[in-house]
């Protein structure tokens, strides 16, 4: 079926589930998003604001940096190695460019540098509102505009958080997007609980406040940042397509790339769990009824001593009932 279970705990565990919380990008998204929309302020053109921004991201190994380095290559701009480049986890970059200090990142990053967009927040709000995330960029304190970028959802998103909800298990979205993008995105695809502007190192304190209310947690994710949350939930289950780091911390990987595997990892460890309860009745039965009547125990009611052929041949039957039962798994079909 495509998904590796690296143990026997990891699909015990995945019968119990009550929650499923998905990363967003990478995820529930494919992780290739585009550029879509770029507004620049006076005197600044498009072609400047995409120049500077694409500069800022250069190095950056986030999708979204990507998008707009790829996006400005694509118009033939040269986009220079920044001297200075520094990752604020949660706020965006900050770099120098042959002096000058450029800034592209969310409101927090403005605000932290004294910058007033209240002359942006209309169009902000406009594009997060469509489920886009919006970046705004300042030069040498001087905003210069905000930069659009959304990403599409996998094929199968929708289709796995529909099931898993009528399975009757709560879903999650965690997402560093603000709540005004990560609701576009979660109504999109159908969930309804959403943990917005979470910082990458806060992921794994969500699914332990989680695990706190009694819940028993899966955390479905594809990378690095994923990685502490994969190992802090009952259940890690890392996309095949993701960070190395991300799929060796997983229980459970998902070879295909599609997210309704994640149903099917749960279905199979129900239909196993299945199996382990009526493998039990069926060795409790052959032992409740045969080991009485091998002790002798009827033999003042019906005159019958048990045969040690036959109680040899009551123990294989009993084996072979129960490895039987347990062979039946290989026709096990996904429902979905």
């Amino acid at each position: 079926n495509g998904i590796l279970i690296k143990s026997g705990e990891a699909l015990e565990a995945a019968y119990k589930l009550q929650t499923v919380v998905f990363d967003k990008t990478g995820t529930l998204t494919k992780g290739e998003p585009e550029v879509t929309d770029i507004a620049p302020t006076e005197p600044f053109g498009e072609q400047q604001l995409l120049q500077f921004a694409a500069i800022a991201e250069k190095n950056s190994e986030h999708p979204l940096g990507a998008a707009i380095v790829k996006r400005a290559k694509e118009k033939g701009l040269q986009v220079d190695e920044p001297e200075l480049f520094n990752a604020i986890p949660g706020y965006g970059v900050e770099v120098e460019h042959k002096g000058a200090k450029i800034l592209l990142g969310n409101r927090k990053l403005m605000e932290a540098n004294n910058l007033d967009i209240s002359s942006l927040e209309g169009k902000m709000s406009a594009f997060e509102e469509e489920g886009k995330t919006a970046m705004l960029l300042a030069v040498d304190n001087q905003l210069v505009g905000l930069i659009a970028v959304a990403d599409t959802l996998k094929e199968h998103s929708a289709d796995a958080v529909k099931t898993l909800q009528q399975m009757g298990l709560e879903v999650i979205m965690i997402t560093g997007d603000n709540q005004r993008t990560a609701k576009a995105i979660a109504a999109q695809v159908g969930v309804n609980r959403v943990f917005a502007e979470v910082l990458p190192s806060d992921k794994a304190a969500e699914i332990k406040r989680l695990q706190s209310e009694g819940k028993v947690v899966a955390m479905v994710g594809d990378g690095i940042n994923d990685a502490p949350a994969l190992a802090q939930a009952n259940i890690g289950i890392a996309v095949g397509n993701g960070t190395d780091v991300a799929i060796e911390t997983g229980d459970i990987v998902l070879i295909k790339n599609d997210l309704r595997d994640v149903v099917v990892a749960i279905q199979l460890s129900r239909a196993t769990m299945k199996k382990i309860r009526q493998n039990l009745f069926w060795a409790f039965f052959y032992n409740i009824i045969l080991v009485p009547l091998a002790a002798g125990a009827f033999y003042p009611i019906l005159h019958v001593l048990f045969d040690p052929v036959y109680a040899a041949a009551a123990m294989a039957s009993s084996s072979v009932t129960v490895v039987s039962n347990a062979s039946l798994l290989r026709r096990f079909k996904p429902k979905i």
